[in-house]
């Protein structure tokens, strides 16, 4: 009976950290508080969040002002709370038509401007494969319309069409080119979806003098301009670009950071970050309604960084918090990729992104992690998000690319594993859909209940991990685990 009592004993003392913790986040936790912001981040003041209109600013600044409010501290190479980042706004040209033999492209059709100055003349055309650095060499291509594939043969991403676009119009302008024109010929992404999508006001980072050059994509599904030009039978194009209209704005990422309590973890950063913008205002829907809200997405996950703010600020664990609040997700994930390249500590010294993104709910019984089961860290989230009476389950709906299409990839891309910690979904089925991108997307129709699960959840699951006493890394074999040991080293 004796060791029975031991053993029993022995139990508690191991279950009592644990329960230390979300008693502590429990009573820390003020529920009229929390959805005081989450009203505020997702109200009609807002129009929507986005990243173009003049009310990201308010937006910008209430989370500024909480941030500073709770005690976090902000860096000392930032602009008080803000990271800023240099933006440009374009607009499609009033008029936009490229002439390829007897084929006319048009704007919008089956043609989009991305880029560049307004320009009218025909000029010789120069075929440069995939546009990569090799593909320049050796080519007198001065006074030239280039004209090249998208992407590259292992990259066709949408991410890495923009990237890769980038890179050969700063070598197009190099070699003296006049233009450069990409043949868009992916049949697993329709053009109309890429039509729809680009033309339109688009935001994008600054790129500075290689934004003079003409880029432009043209339809080309089934290769016949390539063809054409092979055969020999395409050697020109004229060209006519007028009233493409590109400004300068500066968008915000909103920083903060928490010192950590170890004398030698506190130089470790959990980076803890959702995105605050949205897709702005939009089509009505039947109710009249245009402005897409955007409590789901991603208001909901703002309030869970702000939350976490308030609370590591009176209970700071071993690591410190690095708090990142991203612009122009919607825009092409534009505020964290700032970061990546652009960080305010070295990225070395982010052993974990956990990042909040959402499309919605269908399933309040669970929190879906999109990561789950790719880093050594999993077993911290799953025990953390039971506490609450919840269950952590990974990607149902892998197809979606979800991984892939939020902040957390350009993270993971430097090696830094980095899940997604999202409101619990089964599947993306018309639960998800009803409101994804839609103005229907607001706090009254919102489960505030399972919303304060979620919160704490996710501030109990940062704190396991800011705490655990190993540092996470990938699952072996998983396709960030190269670039992780090139960040890491040995660890």
């Amino acid at each position: 009976m004796k060791k029975i009592c031991i053993a029993f004993g022995m139990v508690g003392l191991l279950a009592t950290p644990a329960l230390a913790q979300k008693k502590a986040v429990e009573k820390n936790f003020k529920q009229k508080e929390a959805i005081g912001h989450f009203t505020y981040l997702a109200s009609d003041e807002l129009m929507g969040r986005d990243p173009i209109r003049p009310e990201i600013e308010l937006a910008a600044n209430y989370i500024a002002e909480q941030l500073e409010k709770y005690g976090a501290k902000p860096f000392s190479q930032a602009d008080g709370y803000f990271q800023n980042i240099p933006f440009q706004v374009s607009s499609p040209p009033s008029t936009g038509t490229v002439s390829l033999g007897e084929k006319v492209y048009t704007q919008g059709t089956d043609l989009l401007v991305l880029d560049g100055k307004s320009v009218e003349g025909s000029y010789e055309l120069a075929e440069i494969g995939f546009g990569l650095e090799e593909d320049f060499e050796g080519k007198d291509l001065k006074g030239k319309l280039l004209i090249s594939n998208v992407g590259a043969p292992d990259r066709m991403s949408p991410a890495d069409l923009f990237s890769l676009g980038r890179e050969k119009v700063a070598r197009a302008q190099k070699a003296g080119a006049i233009g450069l024109i990409e043949r868009f010929n992916i049949p697993a992404v329709p053009w109309q979806l890429v039509s729809n999508f680009l033309n339109r006001t688009t935001l994008g980072l600054d790129q500075g003098a290689s934004s003079d050059l003409p880029y432009i994509w043209v339809k080309d599904l089934d290769n016949s301009i390539r063809e054409a030009i092979t055969e020999g039978n395409l050697t020109s194009a004229k060209m006519e670009i007028k009233g493409k209209n590109i400004r300068k704005v500066t968008g915000k990422n909103v920083v903060a950071w928490i010192e950590g309590t170890d004398p030698e973890l506190k130089n470790e950063y959990l980076m803890l970050s959702a995105h605050y913008d949205h897709v702005g205002v939009g089509t009505p829907d039947e109710t009249g309604d245009s402005i897409y809200n955007g409590a789901r997405d991603n208001a909901v996950g703002t309030v869970a960084v702000i939350n976490a703010a308030k609370y590591f600020a009176k209970n700071p664990p071993k690591r410190s918090i690095l708090l990142a609040l991203w612009t122009a997700e919607e825009k092409g994930l534009l505020g964290s990729a700032y970061f990546s390249e652009n960080p305010l500590v070295p990225l070395n010294k982010i052993i974990y992104n956990l990042n909040i993104d959402n499309g919605g709910y269908n399933d309040t019984s669970v929190i879906t992690v999109i990561g789950l089961g790719r880093t050594s860290a999993d077993d911290e989230i799953i025990s953390a998000v039971s506490e609450f009476g919840l269950e952590a389950i990974p990607d149902p709906a892998p197809e979606q690319g979800l991984y892939d299409r939020s902040d957390n990839v350009n993270f993971a891309k430097k090696g830094i594993p980095a899940p997604t910690f999202s409101l619990g979904f089964q599947a993306f089925d018309d639960e998800i859909q009803k409101y994804y991108h839609r103005p229907g997307d607001q706090v009254d129709n919102f489960d505030l209940d399972y919303a304060v699960k979620y919160w704490k959840s996710y501030i109990l699951s940062a704190e396991r991990i800011a705490n655990w006493d190993q540092k996470p890394i990938w699952t072996a074999g998983d396709k960030y685990e190269k670039a992780s040991k090139e960040l890491y080293g040995d660890q």
